[in-house]
Formats: structure tokens, C-alpha cells, sequence
């Protein structure tokens, strides 16, 4: 066994336990990483390499002989075996409605967090609304100059804090469609009118977003990634005409990019026409998962300030360890190749289930860097009534544009379905009976 594969395993390693250690190389079974007759470093080559004890190694592997993904024999050493199907939980167990990540997927976060408790500052008196490890950290990350910065809960809390920086009272905000989850609810619980900005395959519709700045728009919305679109992504086509558009008026400008390191497609930006009216969120609870609860916030100082002032009046900060966690974590190449895995696991997904919806009759949309599929429906309503008494709960097209959608859509994350066909071709099955009226509501 050379250095270059124990030292290859062990940067993919970054559990302290042996539980955590037999997880991570599980996943790296499932995802095809490592495959049936592959043999794994001694288990002393692997202590040593990742700084844990024999005895937890040796615990680790043990684990993984017992869920049958390896066997160890005298003079073969550990080898993978081919795994068995995981057990499916069934479609309750999966989240359609919120897209939230599949965990499994996400590194682990004990090794940040004891990098983080072990930097200086943390515990200081005072506040720091963002250290400047994670300033360094994320610049590199940041697609236009930002003159300030600050950090936040995560990625809901940042993008709140945006839009209370850019909205104006009495001034209605344009929003690209369709929204991100749950987001128009929040606009209206801010009391802030909302114009729809339709999009095609190139992001929002400039001659759409003329007409709503005309009517007074405060600020403009969007996600250039599309992490929820029915079809776009942005193009750098689309923003030289969106800037040419939002130029000679005094509208702020949101972007939401959501996914973050997890988005598949180009990166882009009004803020490198427009930088000293934008203000961008750029998300890592979907990365590097939930509990990390930090997102930055950088562009143009004076919405950068509201925002800083709109949470809690301007005396909240989030922790230090966790900022300086983030760090760990973007520092981390463990960390950041189990990101660009999920990355492909979660384009797998999007692909079969796509496949598997068309192949029943189901009029299927998605945009090349989205994580939900939107499925075209008569009556929206009654079809997620339906599918909700099957334990599927989905959302429909009236939570997310402002103005109805012609015809009903239903929407589907799709970053924790199966990669089995049989059971995609079951969902479908179950999708279009519901599009269908076939899928009778039951009360059982």
C-alpha cells in the first residue's frame, strides 16, 4: 500500500470518532469512490495518517464488516465488497417541500469546530459581525469588489437581512420568479408589494424588470445561479442587459446565491456593472450543513450597514467559532471534495428524476443549476392534496410567484431522492396519477 493512497483516503477523512470514521467511508462505497475489490490501507497506516488511535480505526472498520461493505481476510487485508441497496425509509423520509440537503453528504463538522474553539479571540468581550479569517477566506469566492462585509446566521437570516437593507417603505420590490422558498411569505409579512419578474433560459426578462422599475421598484431580487428556476441561469448576455436596465435608476440589487460552493453552473453577478448598490448572501448551510449557521454578506457599504443594523439593531454578531468553523472548512480539501461530490450526486438526482417523470408523460421543468423539479398540473391544489396522503408533501406555483403561473406547477426538491431507478419510475408513477386525478385523497 503506497503513501499516496493512505494519504488520498485520509484527506476524505475528518470524523474523530469511529462511528463518524465508518460513515464517511461508507459513503465513499456508496458513491462509487471506492468500489468492490478495492483494497483499504493497514489500520495502522490509517491512525497514523489521520490522528486517531489504533482502537478507533479498528472499531471503524470493524463497523464497516458488520453492514457488509468490507471483509477482512488473513492475508488479503480489508477489501470492499459490492454494497447492498441502502433500505429505503419511503417517501415520508424525504424531503420534497423545503430543499434541504441530503447530510450523509455533508462533511463532518467536528474537526472545524475543534480548529475554531482553539483560535484566538473567541470568547473575547466584544463583537466582531465578521473575523478576518473569514474575510480572507471568502474574498477569493466574492464575483465583484465589495467595500463591506459582514456575517450572518445563515443563508434565510442573510437573505432577510438583505432585503430589509434594500426594500424602501411605500416602494414595491421586484422579485425574480419563481422565489425561493417560502420567501414571498416573508415579503409579505415585511408588508412589501411584490412584482413578479418572469425568466427564460438566460435569467430575468429585462423588458419585465423595466416595467417594474418603472412602477417604482426599491430593489431588484434574483438568484443567478437559478437554485429553484423552472428553467434559467444566468447569462453574461442577460446581465449586460439587466444592468443597461437597472443603470439609470436608484434600485438596489439583491443576489441570493443559495447553493453556494454546491451551484454546478458559472458564477455571476450584476455587482461588477453595478457594485455600489449591490449587496450579495452567499449561503453554507447547504454545503457544509445547517448547524454551521453562518452566511456572509458583502457589497456596498451602506446596505451592508442596514443590514448590520437590521438585526437587532445593530448588536447581534454571529459566533466567532462558528465564523472561524467556516474556515476551517473552506480551508479543509476533505471538506471541499465531499462538496464537489454532493455537487455530482446532486446533478444525478436532478438528471434521473427529470428522466423518470418524462418517461410517464409528466411535463417536467428544471434549470441546469436548480435542485427541485416542476411538474405542470391542472389543478395544483388538489394534485398536492393527493400526493401529501402518500406522505409526498410538495409545494405548488402559488407559494412562489407573485403573479399566478398560467396553468398549476408543482415543485419537487430533488437533492434527497433515491439514485434507484425502480423507485423514480415509483414516484412518477405516483406524481402522474396525482396530475392525473387518478391518486384518490385518503383519509387512512
Amino acid at each position: 500500500m503506497t503513501d499516496a493512497i493512505v494519504d488520498d483516503l485520509a484527506r476524505r477523512l475528518q470524523a474523530r470518532t469511529a462511528s463518524g470514521l465508518a460513515r464517511e467511508v461508507a459513503e465513499l462505497v456508496y458513491a462509487g469512490e471506492l468500489r468492490h475489490g478495492d483494497r483499504l490501507p493497514t489500520i495502522r497506516s490509517v491512525a497514523d495518517a489521520v490522528g486517531l488511535s489504533v482502537g478507533t480505526v479498528a472499531e471503524a472498520w470493524a463497523s464497516l464488516r458488520a453492514d457488509g461493505l468490507v471483509e477482512t481476510r488473513r492475508r488479503g487485508g480489508t477489501r470492499v465488497l459490492s454494497p447492498a441497496p441502502r433500505p429505503f425509509a419511503g417517501w415520508s423520509a424525504v424531503d420534497f417541500l423545503l430543499s434541504s440537503p441530503d447530510t450523509a453528504l455533508q462533511p463532518p463538522l467536528e474537526p472545524a469546530l475543534l480548529s475554531a474553539l482553539r483560535q484566538p479571540g473567541v470568547n473575547a468581550w466584544g463583537r466582531e459581525h465578521m473575523v478576518d479569517a473569514l474575510r480572507e477566506a471568502v474574498a477569493p469566492l466574492w464575483p465583484f469588489p465589495a467595500e463591506s462585509w459582514t456575517s450572518a446566521g445563515g443563508g434565510t437570516e442573510g437573505l432577510w437581512l438583505a432585503a430589509r437593507a434594500a426594500i424602501r417603505p411605500g416602494r414595491p420590490i421586484a422579485v425574480e420568479e419563481p422565489a425561493p422558498p417560502g420567501f414571498l411569505a416573508t415579503l409579505a409579512d415585511l408588508g412589501a408589494e411584490v412584482i413578479g419578474i418572469p425568466v427564460d433560459e438566460e435569467g430575468p426578462l429585462p423588458g419585465a424588470l423595466r416595467i417594474a422599475l418603472g412602477a417604482g421598484a426599491a430593489a431588484f431580487l434574483h438568484q443567478p445561479g437559478g437554485p429553484f428556476s423552472t428553467a434559467a441561469v444566468l447569462s453574461e448576455q442577460r446581465v449586460l442587459e439587466l444592468a443597461d436596465v437597472l443603470e439609470p435608476t436608484d434600485a438596489a440589487i439583491v443576489e441570493d446565491d443559495s447553493l453556494g460552493l454546491l451551484s454546478s453552473v458559472p458564477v455571476r453577478t450584476l455587482g461588477e456593472r453595478l457594485p455600489e448598490r449591490t449587496i450579495r448572501v452567499l449561503s453554507f448551510c447547504k454545503s457544509f450543513g445547517l448547524d454551521l449557521r453562518t452566511s456572509v454578506l458583502g457589497g456596498a457599504r451602506h446596505l451592508v450597514d442596514r443590514a448590520i443594523a437590521a438585526r437587532s439593531g445593530g448588536v447581534a454578531s454571529n459566533s466567532r467559532i462558528l465564523q472561524h468553523a467556516l474556515v476551517a472548512m473552506l480551508r479543509d480539501d476533505a471538506a471541499l471534495g465531499a462538496v464537489r461530490t454532493a455537487r455530482e450526486r446532486y446533478a444525478r438526482r436532478r438528471a434521473l428524476a427529470l428522466d423518470a417523470f418524462r418517461d410517464v408523460g409528466l411535463v417536467a421543468h428544471s434549470g441546469p443549476g436548480s435542485l427541485v423539479a416542476w411538474i405542470e398540473v391542472p389543478d395544483e391544489r388538489a394534485a398536492a392534496l393527493a400526493l401529501a396522503t402518500r406522505g409526498i408533501v410538495v409545494d405548488v406555483g402559488a407559494t412562489a410567484f407573485a403573479s399566478a403561473p398560467s396553468g398549476g406547477l408543482l415543485r419537487l426538491s430533488t437533492a434527497q431522492l433515491p439514485e434507484d431507478p425502480a423507485l423514480l419510475a415509483e414516484l412518477a408513477g405516483l406524481v402522474a396519477r396525482a396530475v392525473g386525478g387518478d391518486l384518490r385523497v385518503r383519509f387512512d
